[in-house]
């Protein structure tokens, strides 16, 4: 079997029909129809995706997202009817990797999970460069990112993101080469996607995130600035 997809949907008959189209994918799915036992199932199964809906009987989705981070490292997909602009980033704020409007084609829902884990294997996979600056240190190794020596915790979006500037940096990339290799190629002209966690990395890195020294904007892209004394090492 595929990899394990963990369902929290109240919907009986919905979480029903995904269940059989993903496994017919070739997933594996564990169903949950509560918040509570999502977050139990998280725990036992160690799942590789998370669909999650918002409207749950016993807690809200947005919760529920929360108190996964803590739990797993996988990626999460809203799957939901809320489908205003507020709501999105919302979801998008709470660190899930992204959010699917119902109602939605069974094409749709697998190209998603497929962009998301593939997104995921290859931030796992990421390697090869280390950047040294006088603050900054990522260790893309070992998956290390230190600010004034100090471990910074980053989310698995906000870590690919940086990862793509270490790799080039000195350079700017182009704002839909960036979207491209982090959330994949369908999202090449999602804009508020890169520009809400570029903003995420400057809060967590920059001194003074409305005046940015590390991560610069251009009109064309982003660049990570490259530091005097050292340039990014490869393995």
């Amino acid at each position: 079997m595929g990899e394990h997809i963990l369902l929290i949907e109240d919907d009986e008959a919905l979480s029903r029909m995904m269940r059989i189209q993903l496994e017919h994918a070739g997933y594996q799915v564990t169903p949950c129809l509560t918040g509570t036992s999502g977050l139990q199932a998280a725990r036992n199964v160690n799942p590789d995706l998370v669909l999650l809906d918002i409207l749950l009987p016993d807690m809200d989705g947005w919760e529920v997202c929360q108190q996964l981070k803590d739990i797993t490292d996988a990626p999460i997909i809203f799957s939901t009817a809320l489908g205003s602009e507020k709501d999105v980033i919302h979801g998008l704020e709470l660190g899930a990797d992204d959010y699917i409007i119902k109602p939605f084609s069974y094409k749709e829902l697998l190209a998603r999970i497929r962009a998301a884990l593939h997104r995921a294997r290859r931030g796992a996979g990421s390697c090869g460069a280390v950047y040294r600056g006088p603050r900054l240190t990522v260790d893309l190794n070992r998956g290390i990112v230190k600010l004034d020596g100090q471990v910074v915790s980053l989310t698995p979006l906000e870590y690919k993101l940086l990862a793509v500037l270490v790799e080039e940096a000195g350079h700017i990339v182009p704002h839909n080469t960036l979207l491209r290799r982090v959330w994949g190629p369908r999202y090449e002209n999602q804009w508020e996607y890169l520009k809400l966690y570029i903003g995420y990395l400057r809060q967590k890195l920059e001194a003074d995130p409305d005046h940015p020294q590390l991560i610069l904007s251009h009109e064309m892209g982003y660049q990570l600035a490259a530091p005097s004394d050292s340039t990014p090492e490869s393995r």
